[in-house]
């Protein structure tokens, strides 16, 4: 501390000097032309004249803090946290905030206990939220169910910042004791609690708010997020690969207080990587907000929301995780420094990473024999309840659909794009099979299927007939996860992800080749959506309105309950 203080001071060189910086302040909101002085990774001074072991000028170029992600799942990027951290790092990213949801649908606390080691000693610094919601809901199979007291033995470590997404809002709303338990775990520890619900509203959102949850990630219109805001709420502004909703909420941040708005990525697959966080600033003040109140949103809001108190501003006491930037449109770093020291420089790492030997998990696919009759659907009508998927979005659509029937069995109806789509259990072996009908792909041959099913992440199949849908579900298993296209009884493009059915432990390069594959082969098949896997990874999502399916049926989140999809009210056919 005392060498610290004595850099501050003018009597100690720094380790490094930033020279002639533009200093764009979140504390203060104005940008002004100053040295900062770094003495162990700390921020020590800001002003003139101080002096460094190492000096770098920068000739008025920007400086801002580091961004932060306040809120991302890393295992839907399909990589190891290594491979995730190679990637952001250039792009300005130096914190995160991780939910290991997923992986713990699957594993557990082994899940979680697997993520923390992976990410230990990377150059990126990664705070855990403990899931709050495995399973989500009692409607869907998940390999674990996680207690108050699996939390508790982990609530009080000083890489835990709270506990994460409470999708079981009814559950909150209703008093559900366990559920209630986990609020009052985390609120025991003055730890975060985030949120998680999708147009909820007025006493019920106050009843929300009032038990302690503070944030919410599913805002997608103007109007919810200022209603949630209102009442004391932070806004997480999602931008993933499926769920895109900084467009929609642009008009918050271009008119309302921004203080308590955060950027999160929570769901991203590779190729929407190397544009991060700092994507969302640049796309922020394209639509005309100001370059100080983006970066704020991108550091400091979210530092300070997660109790991070020297993270987030160039100011003394700060950490020294910063971006030096030619400007204020692209936000492409020039150097990213992280803890004091240039980690990244045009773009590159300027250090290998250490290696890390793997760490092994179990066989997370645990499937009881399959026969190809294990996917029809005896036909009671024509007509069916169907999930109806909209582009970029994780809500869908209940609507009526005409469904063709072979032998006494509904199957998929090509010519109108109403396909079957069955969710297998794989934890456990119990043989549950959801079975029901979606529409949105527009497959006009084959199937696709897939590990990645939010969020207890059993097996995900869609298809425009049997033979290739049970073709799909073998070959999942045999892999031990992943995602898969057959057509016509063959495998035309498969990612395996032996990684609890998540993760490959291959490495970027590897992953992001195989998804583009994956993509293609869906296209030929004659899918119309620009990424299906990622669309078809949150059909299994029961806290998702308004219509869904897991391994055991078809649930109807209006009702709260599941559905008979042949059993039909009045609706218009599509």
């Amino acid at each position: 501390m005392s060498n610290v203080i004595n850099v501050s001071r003018g009597l100690e060189k720094a380790d490094l000097v930033i020279k002639n910086a533009s200093i764009i302040n979140v504390l203060s909101e104005e940008i002004y032309n100053a040295d900062i002085a770094i003495k162990n990774g700390i921020i020590a001074g800001v002003g003139d004249n101080y002096s460094g072991e190492k000096e770098i000028n920068i000739n008025g170029a920007y400086v801002c803090p580091s961004f932060i992600d306040g809120h991302v799942h890393l295992e839907s990027t399909m990589m190891l946290p290594q491979e995730f951290a190679k990637i952001v790092l250039p792009a300005g990213t130096t914190t995160v905030i991780i939910d290991p949801h997923e992986i713990s649908n699957v594993l557990g606390l082994h899940g979680i206990s697997f993520m923390h080691e992976a990410v230990k000693d990377l150059p990126i610094d990664v705070y855990t939220m403990l899931p709050s919601c495995v399973p989500a809901t009692p409607f869907e199979t998940s390999g674990f169910d996680l207690t108050s007291y699996d939390l508790s033995l982990l609530i009080d470590k000083p890489w835990v910042l709270g506990l994460a997404e409470m999708m079981n809002f009814p559950g909150v709303l209703n008093q559900d004791k366990t559920v209630m338990s986990k609020l009052e775990l985390a609120k025991s520890y003055n730890k975060c609690i985030d949120g998680h619900a999708p147009y909820l509203s007025n006493k019920d959102l106050c009843a929300y708010i009032a038990s302690g949850v503070k944030s919410d990630h599913e805002c997608t219109t103007p109007e919810e997020a200022i209603e949630k805001m209102r009442l004391g709420m932070y806004i997480m502004i999602r931008e993933g690969t499926a769920a895109k909703d900084l467009e929609a909420l642009l008009p918050v941040l271009k008119e309302c207080n921004t203080r308590k708005c955060i950027f999160v990525t929570d769901d991203r697959h590779p190729e929407d990587l190397k544009e991060h966080i700092n994507g969302m600033v640049r796309r922020t003040v394209e639509a005309g907000v100001s370059p100080i109140k983006a970066i704020q949103i991108a550091s400091l809001n979210t530092a300070e929301y997660f109790g991070l108190k020297n993270l987030g501003a160039i100011a003394p006491g700060y950490k020294a995780d910063m971006l030096i930037l030619p400007d204020l449109k692209t936000f492409k770093p020039d150097i990213v420094i992280k803890n004091g020291k240039v980690a990244v420089e045009n773009g590159r790492l300027v250090f290998e990473l250490p290696h890390k030997d793997s760490i092994e998990t179990r066989n997370s696919v645990n499937v009881r024999w399959i026969t190809q009759d294990d996917f029809i659907i005896k036909a009671k009508t024509s007509r069916v309840k169907t999930l109806e998927v909209i582009p970029h979005q994780l809500i869908t659509k209940s609507i009526l659909s005409e469904v063709k029937i072979q032998d006494g069995n509904a199957i998929s109806n090509i010519e109108n794009d109403t396909l079957k789509i069955c969710v297998i259990e794989r934890h456990r072996a119990t043989g549950n099979i959801g079975k029901g009908f979606v529409k949105g792909f527009n497959l006009k041959y084959g199937a696709i299927a897939s590990t990645v099913a939010h969020d207890s992440h059993n097996m995900i199949v869609i298809g425009t007939n049997d033979y290739d849908m049970y073709t799909a579900a073998v070959a999942l298993i045999k892999c031990q996860g992943g995602k898969v296209v057959v057509k016509d009884g063959e495998i035309i493009s498969e990612l395996p992800l032996p990684i609890a059915g998540l993760m490959s432990d291959r490495d970027f390069d590897f992953v992001i080749t195989k998804c583009k594959e994956l993509n293609d082969a869906a296209h030929k098949l004659g899918c119309t959506l620009e990424d299906p896997f990622m669309t078809m990874g949150f059909l299994s999502l029961p806290v998702i309105p308004e219509l869904k399916i897991t391994d055991k049926g078809v649930f109807d989140t209006n009702k709260f309950d599941f559905i008979d999809i042949f059993k039909n009210e009045p609706s218009v056919i599509q």
